[in-house]
């Protein structure tokens, strides 16, 4: 449906990026980390001056080294009070040396160790929390097993990144710039020559490994969808079992990790070719740097004392160079990991408050569709026009073959999305105009194949009110007769469900979960086939639970079974996203048109996919949002 149809109030929310009260993330990598290191700023201060004088101190040791051993060759064939006066200087310095190079080394792991935890949580937290304003069709979407990896891969290569720069690059420029200027002060040949080479190696080396970060990228992509593959066949594995595809689901993972060994092997061999390199330059420079020097020394233009030195210094400037391109690869990995997870989650929400978005006031239940469009993505329009009225404190059925827009009703009422045009409205407030948080707590859903927390049934129950103490808990128990089986499990109600409820049965898991909208007890409620995983007895005590809270409330039954709602005010039969037939039960039976057909038709008392009546066309109101 065209853009233009949403109303003017309505368009600018189409076009916000991120919701309301989610954090403001960067989308792109090198953002997204500096994001946090604003967040410690003073402590990433004190951990780079730290590891400056860490740095320091390492690269002076030669120095120092060399200034020793020219006390020693200036000082042949005097007094050992003498030599000894000569090499007091440079010998405390080796020692001041010595004693700072683990003195700041150790205290900017300490802060490190510390800060470095607490940065990985608020990474978590903060992209969690980005996450969870995301859309019911960015869920659909999505692997739950590979966002988790994401997000887990997201916060280390944040940590690792900034480890990287700060105790890796950082200290590594400090020992290039310090080496470079002491050789310089020894012999200015060998100094250019130190100097041009540096530059030359770390420039190749960043090149390369820079060429390197789509490979490394699609590597830790394919790592993250081989997750997701195990947890959504470890989530399944009862399935898997007994339709006896156990072998099946392996050579589904096999294929999962062929793709991932490719990526990896293109990422490990392009690095191997790129350390190859680093490695040959390296010893070509250490032969060819120690030949030079020993030139010098042999015409006289270097000392012994200067010799030791610029000797001791190259070696450390092309360990540290050859490790800086090793580094560069890393750096690399950290930044597609961050890369990953920052393209994957930090992306424009779909569905937000408005700015102005207001608490829903819903007292009464009064529910319109009005003239209502809808379509997934890149699929047939599911409504047209679709206008309905469902007064406060009626209780409706909604049936109708799969597919005719049983589900899409209700998940446009929960605003799991946006119609493309018209409007949904509660006692007259466009549910677009309210904050999400607020509309869904006025709103009550039993699902068909509810999903409950891996935690106790205690916590389980009282999710439909926080607040709740547990003799408020027990009694919403007692009334979804779920009171009965936990009283029996040793545990009680500390007993853990195991993920998704798996050590209870689906018909425990219901009561569960019905237990858990008798707690919320809100003004609308909307059943999805509650109790069709309920034995016949269990169901016919709950039905008379479900009587007594649907009480004052207004309720939307989806059924199959078409029995469960012949007892209701008033029932809607859906076609082709059509209301063709509105009326009570009776009186519809009266017509002998659709649902007729559909009660005569239902085998064991459950309705047939086979869809019959003739649509019918409706209306389009205009849309009426402050109507009562």
């Amino acid at each position: 449906m065209a853009q233009d149809a949403v109303p003017k109030d309505i368009a600018g929310t189409a076009a916000r990026q991120r919701a309301p009260g989610a954090p403001a993330l960067p989308d792109t990598p090198l953002r997204f980390v500096l994001h946090f290191v604003r967040q410690n700023r003073h402590w990433y201060a004190l951990i780079l001056a730290l590891e400056t004088f860490n740095a320091a101190c390492g690269i002076l040791l030669p120095y120092a080294l060399g200034q020793i051993l020219k006390g020693v060759t200036g000082s042949q064939g005097q007094a050992s009070s003498t030599i000894l006066a000569a090499l007091h200087t440079p010998v405390l310095l080796f020692m001041a040396l010595c004693v700072g190079e683990v003195l700041f080394g150790r205290l900017a792991g300490a802060v490190q160790v510390r800060l470095g935890p607490r940065q990985r949580q608020e990474v978590v937290r903060q992209i969690y929390h980005y996450l969870q304003h995301h859309s019911q069709r960015y869920f659909s979407n999505h692997f739950a097993g590979a966002l988790a990896h994401r997000i887990s891969e997201t916060s280390l290569g944040v940590t690792q990144t900034l480890w990287s720069l700060i105790t890796e690059f950082w200290p590594t420029a400090i020992v290039l710039g310090v080496a470079v200027v002491l050789m310089f002060q020894a012999q200015s040949t060998l100094g250019w020559f130190a100097l041009g080479w540096t530059v030359l190696f770390v420039g190749l080396s960043y090149l390369l490994a820079r060429r390197a970060r789509p490979y490394v990228i699609k590597a830790a992509a394919t790592r993250s969808e081989t997750t997701g593959a195990v947890v959504d066949s470890v989530t399944n594995l009862t399935s898997a079992r007994l339709f006896a595809r156990l072998g099946f689901e392996r050579q589904h993972l096999q294929e999962h990790l062929q793709r991932e060994l490719t990526a990896v092997r293109l990422s490990n061999g392009y690095a191997e070719r790129v350390r190859w390199f680093q490695f040959s330059a390296a010893a070509l420079l250490k032969i060819g740097l120690l030949w030079f020097a020993l030139q010098l020394w042999a015409e006289g233009r270097i000392g012994v004392g200067d010799f030791v030195m610029t000797v001791s210094l190259s070696l450390l400037v092309i360990n540290e160079a050859r490790n800086l391109s090793r580094r560069f690869l890393e750096f690399f990995e950290y930044i597609g990991n961050v890369a990953n997870g920052v393209q994957t989650i930090v992306r424009p929400h779909e569905l937000v408050d408005q700015p102005d978005a207001r608490a829903a006031a819903v007292t009464r239940g009064h529910i319109r569709f009005e003239a209502v469009d809808f379509a997934y993505a890149s699929q047939a329009p599911v409504f047209k026009g679709l206008s309905v009225d469902i007064p406060a404190g009626q209780r409706v059925g909604l049936v109708g073959v799969s597919g005719s827009g049983k589900s899409t009703f209700v998940s446009l009422l929960l605003r799991l999305y946006d119609p493309q045009a018209g409007c949904i409205v509660i006692d007259g407030q466009d549910i677009r105009t309210l904050t999400q948080d607020s509309l869904h707590s006025q709103l009550s859903l039993i699902p068909q194949d509810p999903s409950l927390f891996h935690r106790s049934l205690m916590d389980n129950i009282r999710y439909g009110r926080i607040e709740a103490s547990d003799d408020e808990v027990i009694e919403a128990a007692r009334q979804a007769h779920a009171h009965e089986f936990i009283s029996q499990i040793k545990d009680g109600y500390a007993s853990m469900v195991g993920e998704r409820g798996v050590k209870l049965s689906g018909g425990q898991r219901q009561r569960v979960a019905i237990a858990r909208v008798v707690l919320k007890n809100a003004p609308i409620l909307i059943l999805d086939e509650a109790t069709s995983a309920l034995d016949s007895l269990t169901e016919q005590a709950i039905q008379e639970t479900l009587g007594q809270v649907m009480k004052g409330k207004t309720v939307i039954v989806v059924a199959h079974r078409l029995s469960t709602i012949a007892h209701l005010d008033r029932i809607l039969v859906f076609d082709q996203g059509r209301i063709i037939e509105d009326g009570s039960h009776d009186a519809l039976l009266e017509q002998r048109g659709a649902y007729w057909r559909l009660w005569s038709r239902q085998a064991g008392g459950f309705l047939s996919d086979d869809p019959e009546g003739a649509p019918s066309h409706s209306a389009r109101p205009a849309c009426r949002a402050d109507m009562p």
